[in-house]
């Protein structure tokens, strides 16, 4: 393949001198900070074979943008040629089949907005800019879980460029086991350029943010610890220590209760009632409504230092060293999230996926935040401190909420050994190179 090449990609091909390099390198993360060799902005399935080509040509890694959401920045990298799928969001939507297949650069914003036009849904992240393809790539956590599995257990087809520049397309009856990798195994195998997913019929939600003194947070938690163990499925609930806008300490619980709104106000009414909470947030809302309730708490550009592991339990000596290290924290943006798994996330079989820990009653995730880079110092030491007071409770860790400067052996952590290998095994196959290695990457196997 010549240099020529290159200049035939329909989209935008922007070197360090373009006007539009810059913010075309920023991500969600504002303490990224890294200058690609080019980035390639595609507008379809060929512009990425021949960018992949190109990069392979002279000698470069490959990073993927979607959304750019990804908590490590990995979007973009030093030296690297960045796939910028940002111009390819269409979602097609079958309401008979009840499929929707999204382009890989389709945010969460896009797809609910496609689908919820049919009265359909399927399990997505929790701000609407995330992009479908990080999320579904690294397993997917959000509101609909527990109802119907992560993102990547509804995906049932992809269409993906690989390392040689060849696009396959993946399905349960094609080349399945690609599917299987795709299914957690984050951005490894090749360039998605479209995702198929399973649908269900989601309506009106029961949700919003239930708000309680920081001072309570210990019984709050608590309740919550029990209130949890016996949710039925159609009940997300997540816990946050976080400081309200007016730089009051409070602890939050995010209920989102996915059935007939009746049923949902019966079965969160014990939740309403005790405390009771300063403030009840809870009402019935579109389910578009439910998927956009977050987006203001979390906006692009804020310096971010994030470390999480998955919980086994939330013993009272864990709740107690949560409450009092986000004492000490350092930035009124920081919050201590504790999401709530089970359901039908538990009942998809160990080894159906390459996503793991399945048995896994909670996820904790640590996000330090600050818009001042000069706060980084003690926001990363806050961070890793509480992290660190948490590991005897550790488990495991979801690819996705891996944070910036993480080491491999984190990786290997997210998947244990065997579907290490496994996926190992995998990417020699589709990239012995390991031409996508600007990810939570996975060494091929020699």
């Amino acid at each position: 393949m010549s240099l020529a090449s290159i200049d035939s990609i329909r989209g935008a091909v922007l070197f360090p001198d373009h006007n539009d390099f810059d913010q075309a390198r920023s991500v969600w993360n504002g303490m990224i900070d890294q200058r690609p060799a080019v980035i390639v902005r595609c507008l379809d399935e060929a512009d990425v074979i021949q960018a992949v080509n190109y990069a392979r040509e002279i000698g470069v890694g490959v990073a993927i943008r979607g959304g750019g959401h990804n908590a490590a920045g990995l979007a973009v990298a030093d030296g690297a040629l960045v796939i910028d799928l940002t111009m390819m969001r269409n979602v097609e939507v079958d309401p008979e089949k009840r499929t929707a297949r999204a382009e890989g650069g389709a945010t969460w914003g896009d797809f609910d907005r496609a689908t919820q036009a049919h009265g359909l849904a399927t399990t997505g992240g929790a701000i609407s800019s995330t992009g479908v393809a990080g999320l579904t790539l690294g397993g997917g956590i959000g509101y609909l879980m527990r109802s119907y599995g992560l993102a990547c257990d509804n995906l049932i087809a992809a269409d993906v460029v690989t390392a040689d520049g060849q696009l396959v397309t993946t399905s349960i009856d094609e080349q399945p086991e690609l599917l299987w990798g795709l299914r957690g195994g984050g951005g490894n195998f090749g360039v998605v350029t479209s995702f198929t997913f399973q649908l269900h019929q989601v309506g009106e939600i029961l949700g919003g943010m239930l708000i309680y003194p920081a001072d309570r947070a210990g019984e709050v938690m608590r309740f919550y610890r029990e209130f949890t163990h016996s949710a039925p499925d159609e009940l997300s609930l997540f816990a946050g220590l976080m400081t309200s806008p007016d730089g009051m300490p409070i602890m939050g619980l995010v209920a989102v209760y996915n059935g007939p709104i009746d049923e949902g106000e019966r079965v969160l009414k014990p939740l309403r009632e005790f405390g009771p909470p300063i403030a009840d947030q809870i009402g019935p809302m579109p389910y578009t409504a439910v998927q956009t309730m977050l987006d203001e708490a979390f906006p692009p550009g804020l310096q971010v230092y994030w470390r999480a592991h998955f919980l086994s339990g939330l013993p009272d000596e864990a709740i107690d060293m949560m409450i009092d290290r986000f004492v000490q924290v350092t930035s009124p943006l920081s919050i201590v999230l504790v999401e709530h798994l089970g359901g039908a996330v538990a009942r998809v079989g160990r080894d159906d996926t390459a996503f793991d820990h399945r048995d896994a009653e909670y996820n904790l995730a640590i996000i330090g935040r600050w818009p001042d880079p000069a706060m980084a110092e003690t926001g990363i030491a806050w961070t890793r401190e509480l992290w660190t007071a948490m590991q005897p409770h550790a488990r495991g860790v979801y690819v996705n909420y891996l944070g910036v400067g993480e080491s491999t052996s984190r990786v290997r952590e997210a998947y244990g050994e065997e579907k290490y290998r496994r996926l190992a095994t995998l990417k020699r196959q589709y990239d012995p190179e390991n031409l996508f290695r600007f990810n939570q990457n996975i060494a091929p196997v020699s």
